[in-house]
């Protein structure tokens, strides 16, 4: 059965909003001036140091333009900036369209996204198609970088090289494109290793990170802080594992995440999670498949909570694909139970490795 206390999802799903990208508008924002006008426009006052610091933070940015893209480009190579921006949108669709096309290529949601532009227009065209965006006048920027939203509580390792992850997954999926074969035999081609540890006391900044950075490939969106994922670690009543993934390309960092509550008979799945970046990558259910492996060596019933939202469908499919069945519902939350008969192996065309 689901506890009463469990029953009460917003003790754990907790208002954490985060920011993962910064859209920037060009012109009279980035820089001043209109680059179709007078191609000796000048950065605005700061800027520099601004996009460095949001970058710092593991905070993606990227552009939304009405421009002549090849001219404004190479105003931001000249710069020093381009690199700093990813699947920038420089045309001439409305800023609204843009930022859709930027949510959908870094594979994040909306409510993740600010926008930064200078006329009041625009500003009000994104906030009326799109009102999950939340939209900053340029003349706010000076205290940006002091909203809670732009300041995650820690900055891990993989939040300082998320940006050259990202360019790395651009790599990937300009590889695929051109990759004559199927989806299996391009993937063997990357070289992919998997890793699956017991979290260190190292590794609790970026798990508290992923339970509130993962949204859609996230069993309950619960949130957990690194004092209660250190008493996870610490307990004998819990497993909480960790996962990482790298390629030929380089590291995804730390992806995935699991927490077990586990009785003398039961384990329960409480958590499980896998980052958005990986969701092409075949890799999803290896963990979940490892939780199953572990469950049956020591004898235990394995269930497992899920608690649907508008986004993490894929993960209900997943479990239900898995071989789960629901066994109790209350409310909106589902508990499931496997019968451990059918445990899908790892696939060939990833190297597996378990560190205790």
């Amino acid at each position: 059965m689901i506890s009463t206390q469990e029953q009460d999802v917003n003790s754990k799903q907790k208002d954490k909003k985060v920011i993962k990208c910064v859209v920037w508008d060009l012109d009279n924002t980035l820089w001043h001036g209109v680059l179709l006008e007078d191609k000796q426009v000048s950065l605005r006052e700061n800027i520099v140091n601004l996009i460095h610091t949001i970058d710092s933070r593991g905070i993606l940015q990227s552009i939304a333009s009405k421009n002549e893209r090849v001219t404004a480009i190479a105003k931001l190579e000249e710069f020093g900036l381009k690199e700093y921006f990813l699947y920038p949108q420089i045309n001439w669709n409305s800023k609204a369209s843009s930022i859709k096309e930027i949510a959908r290529s870094l594979n994040i949601g909306l409510d993740a996204i600010a926008f930064i532009d200078d006329q009041l227009f625009e500003l009000e065209e994104v906030k009326f198609t799109l009102p999950e965006i939340l939209c900053i006048n340029v003349d706010e920027i000076d205290n940006i970088l002091d909203m809670p939203v732009m300041n995650p509580r820690f900055i891990t390792e993989d939040s300082r090289i998320r940006r050259l992850m990202y360019i790395s997954d651009i790599e990937r999926q300009n590889a695929e494109k051109e990759f004559v074969g199927t989806a299996d035999e391009f993937l063997a081609t990357l070289n992919m290793n998997f890793t699956i540890s017991s979290a260190q006391e190292e590794d609790l900044q970026r798990a508290e990170e992923l339970t509130l950075r993962t949204n859609q490939l996230n069993t309950t969106g619960y949130t957990y802080s690194y004092d209660e994922l250190n008493h996870f670690r610490q307990s004998g009543n819990h497993k909480l594992l960790i996962a990482s993934l790298e390629d030929k390309y380089g590291s995804y960092g730390k992806i995935g995440l699991a927490l077990i509550e586990c009785q003398a008979d039961i384990w329960t799945i409480k958590l499980l999670l896998m980052s958005c970046r990986v969701m092409s990558r075949g890799v999803g259910t290896i963990m979940m498949n490892h939780i199953m492996n572990l469950a049956q060596k020591n004898n235990v019933r394995l269930l497992a909570e899920f608690i649907p939202n508008d986004r993490n469908r894929m993960m209900y499919i997943s479990y239900k694909f898995a071989g789960f069945k629901e066994i109790d519902k209350i409310g909106n939350s589902v508990l499931f139970e496997n019968d451990l008969i059918r445990i899908q192996p790892v696939p060939l065309y990833v190297k597996f490795k378990v560190i205790d």
